[in-house]
């Protein structure tokens, strides 16, 4: 596919998304209103913290503290209705997360079960590069959006949060996540022109609609760590597992989607990976790690249930897609403009 001389990774705010039940509708009519201080937001009940309904309307309100929705007032971002109704959706998920993920091991157990060989994994990754098929790479690449498109934003909320030299540690490798200086190489950007690459459209927020609540969690996991100071330990826990198991995963992921006919811009975003995490895993188990621990040991558990919990919820996302994908099924929640129906080659 011939690109343009240069895709960005436009970021306007969004559209609203559609509801997915009783919670996301009455937070998305709330949210279509003026946000007078004495606003109440209805909230029916929870229901399945996994669930759609549920996992739809906690990315809602974390967005407000990204990029927004394009119809609605930045100043619902505090409204006080939607942080109360946003703090019973965080309890729910937490209380989820902890349940699934059990009681982490110690800390060295953690970081020794990240670093292990996954070569006889059986995750995404592993199914694209051995069987993968073109309409799945652009469903995977739909999923990931939700995240890539923001890359490394969450993890910006727990740098104010943590002491020196931790706190230098962890910029150093954020430095690189927003491209070291040149936005023509943060990874954002680079995510972008890989979707364009497989025709997919890298508008910010594009495939909200379209992604199920099990890639909601694996965003909603950054966000929920990344906003409180009380689970700093969880997000540094986040971002070690996310670094440290990046770089076999970006390999294979390069190596599908050359297979499948991807430019050098198509793997480039994957490509990059490989060499920067592999940098990245030892700063941020040395420089980051370590030193947060030693001034900080209560903070040891937090950063493994973090790196667990990083686990229950990609494990879940990729249980879900794979599950689809096996049975010749969409791993999206319908069919999607641009992107190819299950079996279509091109």
């Amino acid at each position: 596919m011939t690109l343009p001389s240069r895709t960005t990774a436009t970021r306007p705010a969004p559209a609203l998304p559609r509801p997915r039940g009783p919670v996301s509708a009455a937070l998305l009519h709330a949210l279509c209103a003026a946000p007078d201080p004495a606003a109440r937001i209805a909230r029916p009940p929870l229901g399945d913290p996994w669930g759609e309904d549920l996992q739809l309307a906690l990315y809602t309100c974390y967005e407000l503290h990204y990029q927004g929705f394009a119809e609605v007032d930045p100043e619902w971002e505090w409204h006080p209705s939607l942080l109360t109704v946003r703090s019973a959706l965080e309890h729910a998920f937490l209380a989820a997360v902890r349940q699934e993920a059990g009681d982490p091991p110690p800390l060295a157990r953690a970081l020794a079960g990240l670093l292990a060989d996954d070569a006889g994994g059986t995750g995404p990754s592993h199914h694209l590069l051995d069987h993968g098929e073109r309409w799945q790479v652009c469903e995977y690449l739909a999923h990931r959006s939700l995240y890539h498109l923001k890359e490394a934003d969450p993890q910006m909320w727990v740098v104010p949060r943590l002491p020196n030299p931790a706190k230098a540690a962890l910029v150093t490798v954020q430095y690189d996540e927003y491209g070291a200086g040149r936005p023509d190489r943060a990874h954002a950007q680079l995510f972008a022109e890989m979707m364009a690459d497989f025709g997919l459209d890298p508008g910010y927020g594009r495939y909200l609609d379209a992604v199920p609540a099990p890639a909601l969690a694996v965003v909603n996991l950054m966000s929920l760590f990344g906003l409180h100071r009380s689970l700093r330990g969880a997000l540094v826990g986040q971002f070690a597992a996310v670094e440290i198991t990046s770089p076999p995963g970006a390999a294979r992921l390069a190596a599908a989607l050359e297979r499948l006919g991807a430019s050098s811009a198509g793997t480039l975003f994957y490509r990059e990976h490989v060499l920067a995490d592999a940098v990245h895993e030892q700063l941020v188990r040395r420089t980051v790690i370590v030193p947060l621990v030693e001034g900080e040991p209560s903070l040891g558990p937090d950063i493994a249930f973090g790196m667990a919990a990083t686990t229950t919820v990609e494990e879940r996302f990729g249980a879900h897609v794979l599950g689809c994908w096996r049975h010749g099924r969409s791993s999206l929640r319908g069919p999607v403009t641009g992107i190819p129906a299950p079996g279509a080659n091109s």
